[in-house]
């Protein structure tokens, strides 16, 4: 019998079918390049970002140092441009202290609605025409 895994069944922010993020840089709570989540995701890593400066800078003042690559865990360094599965908590940081990157809407996780409204991500998203 299979087991159940709830990355099968993700949704993303709009109630539809969760799509990748990034490939390039591989990210993921999972690495598997979509912004999944389980109860083990401590830091929430749902919401699918695009890196700015402004933002590389902002995080890295707060402590998390995106941007210097960290090669012992495989980790290339992110520079503005880049899709990465950010925590939803500093996101959520970010847009309150008028930082926040913008967001891919398709490939941001539905507990990301935990910690901002869907119309705060769709202000924000890259993928609305």
């Amino acid at each position: 019998m299979r087991r159940f895994d709830p990355r099968e069944h993700a949704r993303n922010v709009l109630g539809e079918p969760l799509q990748a993020c990034s490939e390039r840089p591989l990210t993921g709570f999972f690495r598997d390049g979509c912004c999944n989540t389980s109860p083990e995701d401590m830091g929430v890593h749902t919401v699918c970002a695009v890196m700015t400066a402004e933002f590389l800078e902002f995080s890295k003042a707060r402590g998390n140092d995106l941007s210097t690559p960290v090669p012992q865990f495989q980790f290339p360094g992110l520079k503005p441009g880049d899709r990465w599965c950010l925590c939803a908590p500093r996101w959520r940081e970010a847009l309150d202290a008028g930082k926040a990157p913008r967001v891919v809407l398709a490939a941001t996780h539905e507990a990301s609605l935990e910690f901002a409204s869907l119309d705060d991500f769709k202000k924000h998203a890259v993928d609305l025409s």
